[in-house]
């Protein structure tokens, strides 16, 4: 018998994917004789350490030789004439099952890694010689939080009725000129006061490239802001 150990296990299902996995077969042509046998065995084992568990591998084990006898019998056919393969419900668990549990193995990764990441404070002068570029342009700020603070500017845009279209003439340059000008009397200003007026959602897009450029070419920093939903922008 294959040993197993039996904390390895959240369910029926869990196991059988083990068996298929392990063994390299084809989901969608389970080999129920071989897969019972297997199961029986495991839920033997089981009912012997008396777990609580036994009763869904119990059940599981019931409807495996249930597939197995209907296997067995001429094929039933659907209102098309097409035979009825008795391990479809099965089969179509299993997937469902499959798909979930490797959504939630990456969930668990993304948490395990997102644990690992630990914010410096913000540095002294002497500090940002030593620093890598990146470590000097973004303090404490994430994709996300540029994300989060971008759709709140896009958010506070009310929609407009034009019966007329007309063509918004920005580039990416002007709006990095526009930022420059902003910066040349303040130290730092926060995102969302840096857009703030503008009704086109297309100017705040730009915008937000532009200060992306800026701070790619080493022009600008930007750091956290005690906003959840912004960021600030200063001078280098």
């Amino acid at each position: 018998m294959y040993k197993i150990k039996l904390d390895q296990f959240e369910g029926p299902l869990d196991l059988l994917l083990f068996f298929i996995k392990r063994d390299e077969l084809n989901i969608y042509d389970i080999p129920i004789s071989k897969i019972t046998k297997e199961f029986l065995e495991y839920v033997n084992l089981i009912k012997m350490l008396d777990l609580e568990v036994a009763g869904d591998f119990i059940l599981m084990a019931s409807t495996l030789m249930h597939i197995k006898v209907r296997m067995l019998l001429p094929r039933e056919v659907d209102e098309k004439g097409e035979e009825i393969d008795p391990r479809a419900e099965l089969i179509q668990a299993l997937l469902e099952y499959k798909k979930y549990k490797e959504m939630s193995e990456e969930l668990a990764f993304f948490e395990t890694t997102q644990r690992k990441i630990n914010f410096r404070s913000n540095f002294s002068e002497d500090e940002k010689e030593t620093l890598p570029d990146y470590e000097v342009l973004l303090k404490n700020v994430t994709i996300f939080d540029l994300a989060k603070a971008f759709k709140k500017a896009l958010d506070n845009v009310k929609p407009e009725v034009f019966h007329e279209i007309n063509k918004i003439n920005v580039t990416i340059d002007e709006q990095i000129s526009f930022v420059l000008s902003k910066l040349e009397d303040l130290s730092e200003l926060h995102f969302l006061s840096i857009v703030d007026g503008m009704k086109e959602k297309i100017r705040i897009v730009i915008t937000f490239v532009a200060l992306l450029e800026l701070a790619k070419m080493g022009m600008i920093g930007i750091k956290e802001s005690p906003n959840f939903n912004d960021f600030v922008i200063f001078r280098i």
